[in-house]
């Protein structure tokens, strides 16, 4: 998506099988770290050679995005080793005698690319930051046209089931997780051992000196929450401004302790989808029992006989209801669409019984197994994590943070957790919806809390990854452009609707 190839979404999808997004955020894993856990040692990032030359980018149905690359080491404890480009977009701001500067959006995933969210459309954002601010955003290291990791589509295709049944599965995966790893290794290249995020976060700083910005302006959003609390942890006097949203905790200190995190934000999700659906006429399941529907679309999802409603004649996963159907409604706080969606599929015929797929993880699984050290020793270890999440959310068997761990079973950590310490920092905007499927509000709180004087706790009382309204909107507006800050404790109403 780079301004000299001119190639934008067309090179991302060339490149092989690529680093994508996945539709939850991934969370956090073992062993608080002693001393500094993450990048290299701190030192100003080299001024990029030259500025950045913009280009229009090449997606004439989505005009007014403008792209560039930006080039920074493979590795940086090595400045003067190998290089990448990373592609990076911008839209400039709409009221150029307003303008404040550039606000970096940090995409999610991980595997989320940030080009793709400024080309399509940088809507999520106010018109009155759309009016202050040059949108600009990258393809993270590993991701789209970043040098995307790039795996064997056979090879991917070869995973086994997460479904482990004994200690030969559990070290069946290992050995498949090795193989894999050699294998996106030799096709990506050097950048596959150099994917974590205190990488990007160096490759963050020199993205700000290349746009000229003194200090950054910053909006993370899930997986981009992690690149900004550790930005702030590694440049704290180079934070002019950041909002974390919907947050990632890099602390949890145990793979138990973060799948049981994740498993209760889903569950917490369904149940509030029932209790939406118990109250409202306009819910297609009102008056049944969704939770006896649900568990028998489950049975029948198992038994291979509940047809895919995307792909008619074929049959859909438990793990693919759960977290395509099921997660994905969460995530978007679309409780009617979920019922509706709930049942069509009962009321469906069911299919032959016939084994279901698993679907395969994206390439981008790398990235976070750089990040979160999630160590399991053995199959009785594995069967005990699974059991406490089927216990912890009984309506949401084979979350997709199993599968997580089990494609990480084995892998090297670079960026392994700790808790931050930003020490210097300016005020930091950290908000997060009450109910979300995927970065529970705890998460919020706790990282609020490790920013101590720093951290601004917005709650937003609703559903969802997505935190909308008058309130959140006006609140985020005015601490980006004017850098004031709310009080502390401030909640707002989420909108009024299903």
């Amino acid at each position: 998506m780079p301004s000299r190839g001119r190639s934008a979404l067309r090179r991302i999808a060339a490149r092989g099988i690529t680093a994508r997004g996945t539709a939850m955020v991934l969370g956090a894993a073992t062993a608080v770290i002693t001393g500094l856990a993450a990048a290299p040692a701190v030192q100003a990032s080299p001024t990029a050679a030259g500025a950045l030359r913009w280009t229009p980018c090449d997606d004439p149905a989505q005009p007014g995005a403008e792209c560039a690359t930006l080039s920074v080491p493979v590795d940086w404890a090595q400045p003067d080793g190998p290089r990448l480009d990373l592609a990076v977009a911008r839209r400039a701001a709409t009221d150029p005698g307003a303008r404040v500067g550039s606000m970096v959006f940090g995409p999610g995933g991980p595997g989320d690319s940030g080009v793709e969210r400024v080309v399509r459309g940088v809507s999520r954002f106010s018109p009155e930051v759309r009016r202050r601010f040059d949108i600009v955003s990258f393809d993270p290291r590993g991701v789209g046209g970043s040098n995307p990791v790039a795996c064997s589509g056979d090879l991917l295709a070869e995973r086994p089931s997460p479904e482990l049944k004994s200690q030969a599965d559990f070290d069946a995966t290992m050995a498949y997780n090795r193989r894999l790893r050699a294998d996106c290794r030799a096709r990506t290249g050097p950048v596959f051992d150099h994917l974590d995020t205190a990488q990007t976060v160096r490759d963050l700083d020199a993205l700000r000196t290349a746009l000229g910005e003194r200090k950054l302006t910053f909006h993370g959003s899930s997986y981009g929450t992690l690149l900004g609390a550790q930005y702030a942890e590694t440049y704290p006097r180079r934070v002019r401004a950041m909002v974390l949203e919907s947050v990632l905790d890099h602390s949890v200190p145990t793979a138990r302790a973060f799948l049981r995190a994740e498993a209760a934000a889903a569950e917490d999700s369904f149940q509030e989808f029932v209790k939406w659906c118990e109250g409202a006429t306009d819910c297609a399941l009102h008056g049944r029992d969704v939770r006896a529907v649900w568990q028998g679309l489950l049975a029948r999802a198992g038994r291979g006989e509940l047809e895919d409603p995307a792909k008619p004649g074929t049959s859909l996963s438990s793990s693919d209801l759960v977290n395509k159907i099921a997660f994905r409604k969460f995530y978007r706080a679309d409780h009617a669409g979920l019922a509706t969606a709930v049942a069509g599929m009962d009321a469906g015929k069911p299919l032959p019984a016939s084994p279901t797929s698993i679907a395969p993880l994206p390439p981008a699984t790398p990235v976070f197994c750089s990040d979160w050290q999630l160590p399991v020793r053995d199959y009785r270890e594995y069967a005990s994590l699974v059991a406490m999440m089927n216990k912890t959310a009984p309506d949401l068997p084979h979350l997709l943070p199993i599968h997580v761990v089990a494609a990480c079973l084995g892998a090297p950590t670079a960026n392994p957790q700790h808790r931050l310490d930003a020490h210097g920092a300016p005020p930091v905007l950290v908000s997060n919806a009450l109910h979300d499927p995927a970065t529970g509000y705890p998460w919020a709180v706790s990282v609020a809390r490790q920013l101590g004087r720093s951290g601004v706790l917005l709650t937003y009382e609703g559903h969802g990854s997505v935190t909308s309204g008058p309130c959140m909107e006006d609140t985020v507006d005015t601490y980006l452009t004017d850098l004031a800050v709310p009080p502390r404790g401030t909640r707002c109403p989420a909108p009024m609707k299903g």
